[in-house]
Order: C-alpha cells, then sequence, then structure tokens
C-alpha cells in the first residue's frame, strides 16, 4: 500500500527500540530480544543500535551480558533526536519530489508540504520516549506499566 508520509526503516526501528527499551526496568537488553520483539534484522537493528549509541541515546556494554539500555531518562529523550541520530537534521523542504519538475515557484499542492512539516517537526520535538511508553505496552498487549 502506497503512503505519502514516509520514513526510513531505519529511523522506524530506532524511535520503535528506543521506545521498547525505555519500557525494560530490569537493566540491559540484548539485540537479539530487540530483533525478535520488533521483528528486525539484528544485522540491521546493531547498525541502528550503533548510530543511537555514537550521539549518546543508548548505552552499551560488550560481552556475554551485555546489551543496551537508555542512557537518560525517557523523559530527556525527544523523538526528533532519536529521528535526527539515523536520519541527519531534519530540513525544511516544500517539495515531494527529489528533482521537482516544477518552476519551484508555485507548489501544486499549495502550502500543503510545508504545513506538514512543520507540524510534523514540531510533534517530533515536543514528544518524548516517556509519553510512549503507555502507548507501547497497551499496543503490545501486556497492559501493565512498570
Amino acid at each position: 500500500m502506497a503512503s505519502i508520509l514516509k520514513i526510513s526503516e531505519a529511523a522506524s526501528l530506532a524511535l520503535h527500540t528506543v521506545v521498547y527499551l525505555a519500557t525494560q526496568h530490569d537493566g540491559l537488553v540484548s539485540t537479539k530480544e530487540i530483533a525478535r520483539v520488533l521483528h528486525a534484522s539484528e544485522a540491521h537493528l546493531s547498525k541502528v543500535l550503533q548510530r543511537l549509541a555514537r550521539v549518546g541515546i543508548v548505552s552499551s556494554v560488550r560481552g556475554p551480558k551485555g546489551g543496551f539500555a537508555l542512557h537518560e531518562s525517557p523523559e530527556k529523550i525527544s523523538l526528533l533526536e532519536v529521528y535526527q541520530a539515523i536520519e541527519g537534521p531534519l530540513a525544511l523542504n516544500n517539495c515531494l519530489s527529489e528533482h521537482p519538475s516544477c518552476s519551484g515557484k508555485q507548489c501544486v499542492l499549495g502550502t500543503l508540504i510545508g504545513t506538514i512539516h512543520e507540524q510534523i517537526t514540531k510533534y517530533l520535538s515536543k514528544t518524548t520516549v516517556a509519553q510512549l511508553n503507555r502507548t507501547y505496552l497497551t499496543a503490545a498487549g501486556t497492559g501493565a506499566t512498570k
């Protein structure tokens, strides 16, 4: 099914990963466990976790009892930080096309793209990982919050 609004698989995986890690209060979580829960490739997840660790969103411990955990409390991590850790700075884009076919003076969609971009940026910057914990736990069917 086509969608006009898309984010990369890596960015989606990063967002889901940090929300999952926020629900885990018992220490480190292995890449294998996260991949199993999110139905993701361990190899792809490893690359995403490396990026998240590089910018300080997650901490990692190597070894047989190692794994990943959030570096800061979920209340301090915005979704925009997570997104930008994977995709880089979110730049304003008023066009859906990578190579616009129009002169750029007037978009056939008017100001829609710019408006949506502003709304998404505002949502991502104001929403923290902590705010999504309850949503995740309910969607996962646990019915409980820790």
